[in-house]
């Protein structure tokens, strides 16, 4: 199937292949129930990518095909959200007659939120002048009569900004509302309704929680906030310095105050916890005074490094997010080891492909 084209009636059959593939995958570490969490059948996703053709007076998006590696022309496309299928043919039609904003545009970025914000990334191959923004400006206040939307102008070395470059996004979370900043080009969970299940399930198998929440990879708090009235405190680590303001920025609107986020890297803060090196941003930091019995992990694809690996292991509970089942089979080739499997959960974050996001709960032997 081609990128972002979904077939509605496929839906079933492609989460059951999903949820068999990992009861299969995982049965030997004798794991509970799948808990199988659905996505919506279309308009889930709310990011997108798109290549611009330029075909003489024509201008549209394109997708390439993954297998042919031939372009394919999208004047809508069913994965994305509402808004930016709304977003990308008002768009188009603005810039097709516009010499000075389709000269050169080769990408247009998308990224959505629940909330009804959007923002719009215009890649270029060449310098922005005056020229141009004066006509970016009259563009985005033209888009603004329909939308809530912030436009970007990108080149090399240069980012052209007509208002922020994030939105605001707001999740309900087992009627909690919760916000969160999203900025332009920093990693967001793709699909907002399976992030409201995740979180909602993460809440549910930490309710019953004592002492203080460990969580590595927190990107902007998207679990750290959810689960902040689970634990006493929750000690947090990012390396990305845009998801770590933007961390900050969400303790401060959602009026938290039991959250600390470190700008640390997984390794480094394992290095730290061990007394094997001393950090100065760690300065003011007693990580004695954590009372951790919880941690929680969303590593990138490859999973959790070796020495990350070995010291999650002294947690009695492990809270494990995983964009790879391949790695996080790996992964609990060691930690099976000394914890089993509680909770099991599929989140079908990527309908109508071969992604998966899996979730496992582990608690001490």
């Amino acid at each position: 199937m081609l990128p972002g084209l979904v077939d509605v009636a496929n839906y079933e059959k492609q989460l059951t292949e999903k949820e068999d593939f990992l009861k299969e995958r995982f049965e030997q570490f004798k794991p509970p129930a799948l808990e199988s969490y659905r996505s919506a059948p279309q308009n889930y996703r709310l990011r997108a990518e798109f290549r611009v053709w330029h075909d003489h007076e024509e201008l549209y998006h394109i997708v390439f095909n993954s297998q042919t590696k031939e372009k394919v022309r999208v004047d809508q496309f069913p994965s994305a959200s509402l808004l930016i299928n709304q977003v990308m043919s008002t768009l188009m039609a603005e810039l097709k007659n516009n010499p000075a904003l389709r000269f050169k545009l080769f990408q247009i970025d998308y990224l959505s939120t629940l909330s009804g914000q959007i923002i719009v990334s215009m890649l270029y191959h060449r310098q922005l002048d005056d020229k141009w923004q004066t006509e970016a400006v009259a563009l985005n206040e033209r888009l603004n009569q329909q939308f809530d939307l912030k436009l970007i102008g990108r080149a090399r070395k240069q980012k052209i900004c007509l208002d922020n470059d994030f939105v605001i996004e707001k999740l309900n979370v087992n009627g909690q509302e919760l916000i969160y900043k999203q900025v332009e080009n920093s990693f967001t969970q793709p699909n907002g309704s399976i992030n409201q299940q995740m979180l909602e399930w993460a809440i549910d198998i930490t309710k019953d929680a004592t002492g203080d929440l460990l969580e590595l990879y927190c990107g902007n708090g998207n679990f750290s906030l959810a689960l902040a009235k689970n634990f006493d405190r929750v000690l947090a680590t990012e390396i990305a310095k845009p998801s770590v303001d933007s961390a900050q920025y969400n303790i401060s609107e959602n009026n938290i105050d039991n959250v600390t986020i470190l700008r640390m890297s997984a390794e480094d803060f394992t290095s730290a916890m061990r007394g094997e090196r001393e950090f100065r941003r760690l300065q003011g930091i007693d990580l004695t005074s954590f009372n951790c019995n919880t941690i929680l992990v969303d590593p990138p694809r490859a999973g959790l490094d070796d020495e990350t690996l070995k010291m999650i292991q002294d947690y009695d509970n492990i809270i494990y997010i995983s964009c790879n089942p391949e790695t996080l089979a790996n992964n609990l080739e060691t930690l099976s080891k000394t914890h089993n499997i509680s909770r099991f959960a599929l989140f079908d974050q990527f309908p109508y492909t071969h992604h998966m996001e899996a979730g496992v709960y582990l608690t001490r032997k």
